[in-house]
């Protein structure tokens, strides 16, 4: 059995929240950010997280890496605990995992050309590397992601958005990383760079063997790059399953609402289909519900939900929810 890339156990994020006038012996307030996520990564396989904004996808995505303080456990390649290692020795691990972030003009440095933003990596984590085949490696990974020679010595701000996310996508993958971590890394670009940027991290993926975890709001984007689509919402997992399986047999009723608001092409198919409203706002991270986090928006929410909090269960299909299954049409209504 094949082990996997990273491994997710019980995983929580918490900050400490305090206000103006907080005496030392005021109660301390948190902020629940992640709550008890686990998965497991496979070499080669895409896992998408999706959910509402505030709902801890990115807080997630950044504790895996030591860039949020977090509890549990997050293994690397069935041996070392990431969550548990000094700051030095995380460091050997920062090249084997990259990220790539939601807005690509903010992740570059203004100062530095294209070149120089490609080749910085190289600098920190092998410094071994002559110049001349620094140089060789950051032209040869402009090659790969669509960027012209003639760039090189560009600035950030002289390109467009679909083309700083390609070099924020070869300045990742330069150190030849195991994991890239893509932060909602489309939703600030028009559809159509979209579709391009996609098609360009699936033909890495494949070119190169990398794992990705791709966070995104839209669940129509994560259909077409994830393996695996596991769905958040205030912090807990709700579900989890295979994305053809999820897509073609949702059980929890957050992830069926999200699938109801994805827009069809079809104009005849989008009249009519059954749109599942979400009453009320999200609940403050802070002060969570009780039992279930959904129960306040849910329309099959029961006493029972109030008191206890569901398990996702074992097995390729997961879902966290007293009472899984399709919404009738009298609950939606």
């Amino acid at each position: 059995m094949t082990t996997p890339l990273i491994s997710a156990r019980d995983v929580n994020v918490r900050f400490r929240i305090t206000r103006p006038g907080d005496m030392p012996w005021t109660a301390p307030r948190h902020l629940h950010a992640v709550n008890g996520v686990s998965f497991d990564l496979m070499p080669g396989q895409t896992l998408g997280i999706v959910g509402e904004s505030g709902c801890g996808k990115s807080t997630l995505a950044r504790a895996l890496i030591q860039m949020a303080p977090a509890e549990g456990q997050v293994i690397w390649q069935g041996s070392d605990d990431l969550l548990a290692l000094s700051p030095s020795r995380m460091k050997r691990y920062r090249s084997e995992i990259q990220m790539i972030f939601q807005d690509p003009l903010a992740s570059l440095n203004p100062r530095m050309t294209l070149g120089q933003i490609i080749a910085e990596p190289l600098r920190t984590h092998r410094p071994d590397l002559g110049r001349d085949e620094v140089k060789t490696r950051v032209r040869d990974m402009m090659d790969r992601v669509g960027l012209l020679p003639q760039m090189i010595n560009r600035y950030p701000h002289e390109f467009s958005g679909g083309q700083c996310q390609r070099i924020g996508i070869a300045r990742a993958l330069i150190v030849e990383p195991k994991l890239l971590i893509c932060d909602e890394p489309v939703s600030a670009l028009d559809v159509s760079i979209q579709a391009q940027v996609i098609e360009l991290l699936q033909e890495l993926q494949s070119d190169l063997g990398l794992a990705m975890i791709f966070i995104a709001h839209d669940l129509s984007v994560v259909k077409h790059i994830s393996d695996e689509v596991m769905v958040l919402y205030l912090g807990r997992m709700m579900e989890k399953a295979p994305s053809e399986l999820l897509y073609a047999d949702p059980q929890h009723p957050y992830t069926q609402a999200l699938m109801s608001a994805v827009p069809v092409p079809d104009p005849v198919i989008e009249r009519e289909k059954t749109i599942i409203p979400l009453h009320g706002d999200l609940p403050s991270p802070m002060a969570p519900p009780s039992g279930c986090v959904f129960r306040t928006r849910c329309p099959r929410a029961e006493a029972a939900c109030a008191e206890e909090v569901p398990q996702p269960g074992r097995g390729r299909h997961q879902c966290a929810c007293l009472f899984p299954g399709r919404l009738t049409a009298e609950e939606v209504a």
